[in-house]
């Protein structure tokens, strides 16, 4: 029988909906239609944001609506990017909107703390999967050198690899017609753009 502190420790977790596995790598788990708030604690390896914290953004957004467009009509989540946007922004950070046009291998890894993804995902009920697709957020972030998978969806951490790796991944998720990409950066990054790497560099 573990300690009565370690037992304490392990049931916040549990409360929390995180793991600490993968060699520490934080990862928050599924809850309602919070994807978007699980994204944005994974890839800042902590749980800053909350139901709470997004439904505050919400109704900052959007002061005077009966009905918050930033959020689901049912109060369960489901956050758009302008949420996700503004919530970065309190933590000194920006969100670059990655153009599909360009290839992965014009990104400067080094320069961009994580990325946000929104991907299609499978709808399920228990253990059934239904034929429908629906819009869902997800994390990739580096961690110890590798880079990890931080899908709320996921039951653990899935280690991606390396930089060659990393842009590989992200080149097939954004080969899905309606896949869109966050780079997540401190907000000098953005100011300059050096999370680009122009053709001259290239040469």
């Amino acid at each position: 029988m573990p300690s009565s502190s370690l037992w304490s420790i392990y049931m916040a977790c549990k409360l929390l909906d995180f793991s600490m596995n993968e060699g520490e790598v934080f990862h928050e788990k599924q809850r309602l239609e919070l994807c978007a708030i699980h994204a944005l604690n994974n890839v800042l390896q902590e749980r800053v944001f909350t139901k709470e914290t997004a439904d505050d953004i919400c109704k900052r957004l959007a002061p005077q609506c009966m009905v918050n467009p930033h959020r689901s009509v049912l109060g369960t989540g489901n956050y758009d990017v302008n949420v996700i946007m503004a919530a970065l922004q309190s933590r000194e950070l920006a969100a670059v909107w990655w153009d599909k046009r360009r290839t992965v291998q014009n990104l400067c890894v080094s320069k961009v703390l994580g990325f946000i993804l929104n991907v299609p995902s499978r709808i399920s009920l228990g253990i059934v999967s239904l034929p429908l697709r629906r819009r869902h957020w997800l994390a990739v972030r580096q961690v110890t050198g590798q880079y990890y998978n931080l899908d709320s969806k996921l039951k653990n951490p899935v280690c991606i690899g390396g930089e060659a790796e990393l842009r590989a991944f992200l080149s097939e998720q954004l080969s899905q017609e309606v896949a869109e990409m966050l780079l997540v950066v401190q907000r000098e990054v953005e100011e300059d753009g050096s999370w680009l790497i122009s053709d001259d560099l290239k040469k």
